[in-house]
């Protein structure tokens, strides 16, 4: 099911060319800097959006947590003495309407405040006549509904410049990113709205300058229509997220070597030769899915076996030895440990799911086997 969203065509007013580039400081320090910063990537790189942070969410106190409204200023005037419009994050309604006041272009949701609906309706309330561009991203948390509800609530308000920015996710778990891509979320996002423009945001998904390139090359191969990457003239120097930041040299050899790529193409021998691929990849999905279908039947057995017996359907030992064996078949087969286990997490849910039903013919009771 598409979403219903009355939305502006993104080829009007903002992709004139993919990518679409958007950089400049994480936080506007001064400003001399937000000005050499943007005058310096503007060199030798196509960018269509002056980005920078003027109130910055920090998780504890006392760190920088941006320069305030004078920064509002300096960041209008970086973006004027190179004819570019200018994008800030905005929190509440304040923010909104000092934005305005100081000619701001374009505005977004940062992480924190998409994940709060009261947040979100109360900028969107204090958007409500405004005509100007709208970036949401995506919340902390990996909750696709959180991020349609801010979408939602602005196109509401009567936004319809509207796109949205993918940044990543906290996670628990122990990766090289600082935020969990979790690709599989924009990608339903942008199935869910085809036109509705998405940018990822690779220096918050990175963290380091190391994995910039690759989460930015990542992004274009999926389609993402654009690009947000964090500048400053001397990021060793930078007051907030130095370690994610590049310099403008920097920036231009990330820019350089990305490569765009297209949805398709008028070579008959690569569509014939696609099709005849998906026509096999189809077959093989189905016997996929008849085999789903033959050990779910298994499930449903075992479940009444063991309600016959009074043995709980948890079963710790049983669990352990079917990670360890299809994890070691996986990878005879060439297949990645992470890919198995995410598939295998599933069928469990989906086993658990079945097995509480034969037993206690009531809703699933936990996660586990």
């Amino acid at each position: 099911m598409k979403l219903n969203l009355n939305i502006a065509n993104k080829k009007e007013w903002l992709v004139k060319e993919v990518p679409v580039i958007i950089s400049g400081p994480c936080s506007v320090e001064s400003e001399e800097q937000v000005l050499d910063t943007v005058q310096q990537i503007t060199s030798n790189n196509r960018i269509d959006i002056i980005r920078g942070g003027i109130w910055k969410p920090r998780t504890r106190p006392n760190s920088f947590e941006g320069i305030g409204e004078v920064g509002l200023s300096w960041l209008k005037k970086a973006g004027e003495a190179v004819n570019l419009p200018v994008a800030t994050e905005v929190a509440n309604a304040e923010h909104v309407e000092l934005c305005l006041k100081n000619n701001i272009d374009i505005l977004w949701i940062g992480a924190r405040t998409t994940v709060s609906p009261f947040a979100v309706q109360e900028i969107a309330d204090a958007l409500k006549g405004v005509d100007i561009p709208i970036f949401v991203k995506n919340p902390i948390n990996p909750d696709l509904n959180l991020w349609i509800g801010a979408l939602e609530r602005l196109n509401a308000a009567g936004i319809n410049r509207l796109g949205a920015i993918h940044r990543g996710f906290s996670s628990f778990d122990k990766s090289s990113y600082r935020n969990a891509p979790m690709w599989e979320l924009p990608i339903e996002l942008k199935i869910l709205c085809p036109d509705l423009p998405i940018i990822c945001d690779p220096s918050h998904i990175a963290g380091s300058r190391d994995l910039l390139y690759t989460v930015s090359q990542k992004a274009l191969d999926l389609e993402m229509d654009g690009l947000m990457i964090e500048s400053h003239f001397n990021p060793s120097i930078a007051k907030s997220d130095a370690e994610q930041q590049v310099s403008p040299d920097d920036l231009t050899i990330i820019i350089n070597q990305l490569k765009v790529r297209t949805s398709g193409s008028s070579n008959k021998d690569f569509t014939n030769k696609l099709e005849e691929l998906r026509a096999v990849i189809d077959e093989l999905d189905q016997e996929l899915i008849n085999k789903f279908a033959s050990r779910m039947d298994l499930i449903e057995k075992i479940g009444s076996f063991k309600k016959e017996n009074g043995v709980t359907i948890l079963q710790i030992e049983r669990w352990e030895e079917i990670i360890k064996n299809r994890t070691f078949l996986a990878e005879k087969a060439g297949l990645s440990n992470d890919f198995i286990k995410k598939l295998l997490e599933i069928v469990h849910q989906e086993s658990i799911r079945l097995q509480t039903k034969v037993m206690n013919n009531s809703s699933i009771l936990g996660d586990s086997k």
